[in-house]
């Protein structure tokens, strides 16, 4: 295979056939660090509007820097993978307080930053930059393994070095951020996992996996573990009309969101004796017979949740936390309005269907 000849097909048809995306008419660093972030483990169109939203609200590092993490958790509410989010805060205030504002240009100062890993920094370096950065995320990983016939588990670290390093390689030249995009453009639009178009590939004439017809089955991944199965419990707990939110911990699952209080199940434990413990043990709270209202679904990258939703009445008496960073009384209709995940935007909504919510607490 040559390496030139490669570049020039790839790049040929990059330039003719490139989606028309947000983060590619623009050449500020922060905007395409943005997209980046957002667009780990996350799909195109479900970024677009969150994409947009969030530079209209914070337009540039320092704005981002100077928000309050709540606003900038609400923006990105729904998105998922909410340590992406706190990161971004954090690397944020760090660019403004110790680089000016202005995002570091090499991969080695950019790896340096809250969150960033290497192959969001090849990325931003490559891109924002022209920087011979390599990058392999999964769609590269794709490409390369059916490019060069590996035909081994790509996750095995001696797999992953060799991918690193050719990406290092073929990184090398002219536009150097045209040829990343053009590698994940090329796994995203035709070297798709399932039924890859190889006819209409610009580089199939130099792909082992197509002269040997099994693209398909490449690359060889080592089987992932199931979601593991978890119970929790979470309740609209009421007081004179008031429903109590609390804010998880900044670090952890949804660390830093908003949410009703409540907690994980331990084995074999009833879902109504699980809900009195969590919110003797979290909040100080003694509620008696709770109602249970019905319950949500909701599946993580690694957990299948199951959550079991209440209504329960506080008695009077000072919130004690001991897990929660912070509480609010809020009217019912509030609560929607504070950055929360989307587990717990579903367990508001069967509150809502079941009538349990502002009528009920009025």
């Amino acid at each position: 295979m040559s390496r030139t000849a490669l570049r020039r097909a790839l790049l040929a048809w990059y330039r003719r056939q490139r989606r028309d995306l947000p983060w590619r008419r623009t050449r500020d660093p922060y905007a395409i660090w943005l997209s980046e972030t957002m667009l780990q483990q996350t799909r195109v169109e479900t970024v677009i509007p969150y994409y947009e939203r969030f530079l209209e609200r914070f337009p540039d590092v320092d704005a981002l820097a100077d928000a309050d993490l709540d606003d900038v958790l609400g923006e990105w509410a729904g998105l998922g993978y909410y340590s992406r989010a706190r990161n971004l805060h954090r690397a944020a205030r760090v660019v403004s307080d110790e680089h000016g504002g202005a995002l570091p240009q090499t991969c080695d100062a950019l790896r340096e930053l809250p969150g960033v890993g290497r192959y969001t920094a090849g990325a931003v370096a490559s891109i924002a930059f022209d920087r011979p950065a390599p990058v392999v995320d999964g769609n590269v990983a794709r490409v390369f393994a059916r490019l060069l016939g590996i035909r081994e588990d790509v996750r095995r670290s001696a797999v992953a070095r060799r991918l690193w390093e050719e990406a290092e390689a073929l990184v090398q030249g002219a536009s150097p951020g045209d040829w990343n995009q053009a590698l994940m453009e090329l796994g995203a639009t035709l070297c798709t996992p399932r039924a890859p178009r190889c006819g209409d590939c610009p580089v199939a004439r130099h792909c082992d996996a197509h002269a040997r017809g099994d693209a398909e089955a490449l690359p060889v991944k080592s089987r992932t573990a199931d979601p593991r199965p978890m119970q929790a419990v979470a309740a609209l707990v009421m007081r004179r009309g008031r429903a109590l939110a609390v804010r998880r911990p900044a670090e952890g699952l949804l660390g830093g969101l908003w949410d009703l209080p409540g907690a994980e199940l331990a084995r074999d434990e009833r879902p109504a004796a699980g809900l009195r413990r969590a919110l003797e043990e979290r909040l100080g709270l003694a509620v008696d017979r709770p109602r249970r209202l019905g319950a949500v679904e909701h599946v993580f990258s690694h957990r299948r949740l199951e959550l079991h939703v209440f209504r329960a009445e506080a008695p009077a008496g000072r919130v004690r936390r001991r897990v929660f960073d912070a509480h609010r009384w809020l009217a019912p209709d509030a609560l929607r309005e504070l950055p929360q995940s989307a587990v717990t935007r579903k367990a508001l909504s069967l509150i809502a269907d079941r009538g349990a919510g502002a009528a009920e607490g009025a």
